[in-house]
């Protein structure tokens, strides 16, 4: 079996998702799984299939469909869906305030007003509701019908049914008026007009198609910040010198320098030089990692101090960032098609409306009305089942849900991913800079007996203020905060990958890993050595401070843990959540850590690979999982999960791979994301069952011929205004922190 990714243009719904997945899975050897939210179809394919045989069954079927070598995913798309859609959106708001405003208020009904709304009212049924129709006729001609369909059928009624009044029946005549009047009777609604209904309509239904098709277009952004993660040039050793050459020209085999504060350009080997390198983005380790000649570097990764040869041997699409993209695509294209509620009622609503219209038009024909009472019947059937509240439903729960987590930090990226927290019952937590601060900090001084604590600590800092490592930082900084200024040193020496050296007050001082004071003969007392074991068994990095020949103390080293991380930790648990901790420390160090927010189950010492391999092995046990994590290594991972959160003090790739971002660094605001997240959905659930059942109320009226345009106007209104209210509810909701 080979795997073929193709990209899917031309769907406006769920549905659409649904029957080009049942088009191509009915192909021989053809296994296909198509995405609505990243417009994506993933295809195995057997023997007896050909890319160029999806691409036709897709055109088939009404929509467009490329392969992926047409579209780079480093290249941003072009005509962006979300700009044309809000050009749209704006041009019919302007025309469709004043149609509904004059309609639906007396005072405003001036002498041939009506004709204005005509006028105002035409280029949005037309144009602005075009997608709607031309989705319409597809489905058609494919025997199928969406909600499309139903907002066609309405919209064109409603413009329809004004036409044949204003210039057939008596709307068109000067001083004619629409009062509200809440009376039921037969009436051949040759005297009134649809008008606002129609451009009302298409203006609603449009603002939710914006909204949706914004949170779509992030779908690829999580690909494009991790391929922009790498560097962009290399400097490539060539027999008369260095040259400065673009990534791309990067061939196997090349020798490329990698000097301090540079990214290194692709996966290879040291051949000359040694350094530390901050490999967190890739495996979240929170110390950064020795290297010398022979050891292997991988491309993104950061030179912290030292100058680096280093011989490439994958480069490109090779590299494991690129892998890593891959993954992030993978587990994204695999998520299922994200099924709109409203899409999956219309499947039964729609032709059920359809077929009711006509049956009601065929009864009064039969009946020996007259003609326009029948058609008034009939069309006031399309109309009042014609979704007008059902547009609303879902962007105003969703803007108001979305603006009320903008004020506690919390960004919910769409509609789609809102089902998915409901049924949340795992949380899957990385470590580095999720539950702990991501930055070594000074945790412990311990002194040998005689000596005093803070002369430890003091000299330890004055030495280590001269070195950039990420270890000397965190103790000067330590050091600073606990005593103030400190003495410069002089004759400072850095011990690569062991420590430094230097005379501070007159003494030689040495400070570094215990077996360099071994090395150098100096006395270590037994107390220090049992604390250094201690330590590290709590997976601290352990520096030790020595003078004249004698070890005088040591300084523990450590990623914190966040103040809030245990708080955040038992609200979980208070929802019904289980938290696991999966990072790629060692053992011992995810161990502590996990011991002191109260995470009973820890999975250890993993790659970015590893991370989204545990999701999958929890999803295949049946549980639905949330993944909160922060860095790039977390983005496959947080794609994968049923529900992403990315903290937002992480990198652009965890946070355009995620489904939330948490603006703030505070484990706290996951459980608050997750019941923010339940309770929009909430919302929107009873938003969609109020709209319908203000259509179903009323649709035995309209086939009984008694439903008074003016009733269906102010119920429309009504629901509206319903879901509208219902909606701002969310703006009362409070975080448990």
């Amino acid at each position: 079996m080979s795997t073929v990714e193709l990209s899917i243009g031309g769907m406006t719904c769920a549905s659409c998702a649904a029957r080009i997945e049942k088009k191509l899975n009915r192909l021989d050897g053809v296994s296909a799984s198509v995405n609505f939210a990243t417009e994506k179809a993933r295809v195995e394919l057997g023997d007896h299939a050909t890319a160029q045989d999806l691409v036709a069954t897709v055109e088939a079927a009404g929509y467009r469909a490329t392969l992926p070598e047409a579209e780079p995913h480093d290249q941003p798309q072009e005509g962006d869906e979300s700009v044309a859609l809000r050009r749209r959106l704006l041009i019919c708001l302007a025309l469709s305030v004043p149609v509904i405003a004059m309609a639906m208020a007396p005072a405003l009904q001036f002498p041939n007003w009506q004709w204005l709304s005509l006028t105002l009212a035409a280029p949005v049924v037309v144009w602005g509701a075009w997608p709607f129709h031309v989705a319409t006729w597809t489905n058609l001609r494919h025997r199928a019908a969406t909600m499309d369909t139903l907002i066609s059928l309405g919209t064109l009624a409603a413009f329809g049914w004004s036409l044949y009044a204003l210039f057939w029946g008596t709307a068109g005549q000067t001083g004619m008026t629409h009062a509200f009047e809440f009376t039921v009777g037969h009436t051949d609604g040759s005297a009134n007009i649809y008008l606002e209904v129609a451009a009302g309509v298409t203006t609603f239904i449009l603002a939710g198609r914006y909204f949706e098709a914004r949170a779509k277009r992030r779908a690829g952004d999580a690909l494009r910040a991790l391929l922009q993660m790498g560097a962009k040039t290399v400097s490539v050793r060539r027999p008369d010198g260095e040259h400065l050459i673009p990534i791309e020209l990067l061939s196997s085999g090349d020798e490329f320098v990698v000097r301090p504060g540079e990214k290194v350009a692709a996966d290879g080997v040291i051949v000359d030089g040694s350094s530390t390198v901050d490999t967190s983005m890739l495996t979240g380790e929170s110390v950064p990692v020795e290297v010398s000649v022979g050891d292997q570097v991988v491309g993104a990764t950061v030179n912290v101090d030292g100058v680096l040869v280093v011989e490439a041997e994958r480069v490109g699409s090779d590299t494991q960032l690129a892998q890593m993209a891959r993954l992030v695509e993978q587990a994204q294209s695999g998520k299922a098609p994200a099924q709109r509620l409203a899409d999956r009622i219309s499947g039964v609503f729609v032709p059920i409306v359809i077929a009711l219209a006509v049956a009601t038009l065929g009864f009064w024909i039969a009946s020996g009305a007259a003609m326009s009472t029948a058609f008034t019947a009939a069309v006031a059937v399309l109309i009042i089942a014609c979704p007008c509240a059902l547009g609303l439903a879902t962007p105003t729960a969703l803007m108001v849900g979305t603006g009320r987590g903008a004020q506690l930090g919390i960004v919910i990226k769409g509609p789609e991913i809102l089902e998915s927290t409901r049924r949340v019952d795992t949380v899957v937590v990385d470590k580095t800079g999720t539950v702990t601060t991501g930055t070594m900090t000074l945790a412990a001084v311990t002194a040998a007996d005689g000596e005093a604590r803070d002369e430890v600590l003091r000299v330890a800092g004055a030495l280590e203020s001269s070195s950039e490592h990420p270890i000397a930082r965190a103790i000067t900084a330590g050091a600073r905060t606990e005593l103030g200024e400190l003495p410069a040193a002089q004759s400072f020496s850095n011990l690569r990958g062991m420590g430094v050296e230097g005379i501070l007050d007159g003494r030689a001082v040495l400070v570094g890993r215990l077996r360099l004071l071994a090395e150098r003969a100096y006395d270590i007392p037994e107390q220090l050595v049992d604390a250094a074991q201690r330590a590290e068994r709590d997976g601290r990095t352990v520096v030790a401070v020595g003078w004249d020949g004698q070890a005088r103390g040591l300084l523990m080293v450590a990623d914190a843990v966040k103040e809030t991380s245990a708080e955040a930790v038992s609200l979980l648990k208070r929802l019904g959540l289980t938290p696991i901790m999966v990072t790629g420390d060692n053992e011992a160090v995810a161990r502590r850590v996990a011991r002191q927010v109260g995470i009973d189950e820890v999975v250890a010492g993993v790659l970015p690979q590893d991370k989204v391999d545990t999701v999958v092995r929890l999803q295949r046990e049946g549980r639905v999982v949330a993944m909160v994590g922060d860095g790039v290594n977390d983005a496959a991972a947080l794609a994968q999960a049923d529900l992403g959160l990315a903290m937002g003090g992480g990198t652009d790739v965890a946070i355009e791979a995620s489904d939330l971002t948490l603006v703030s660094d505070d484990l706290r605001a996951v459980p608050d994301a997750i019941r923010l997240s339940r309770k929009t959905l909430s919302t929107i659930k009873g938003n969609l069952f109020w709209a319908f059942a203000y259509n179903v109320a009323a649709l035995p009226l309209a086939a009984a011929g008694l439903l008074n345009p003016m009733i269906a106007g102010a119920a429309m209104a009504f629901s509206s205004v319903f879901v509208v209210s219902n909606s701002l509810r969310l703006r009362t909701f409070t975080p448990s922190r």
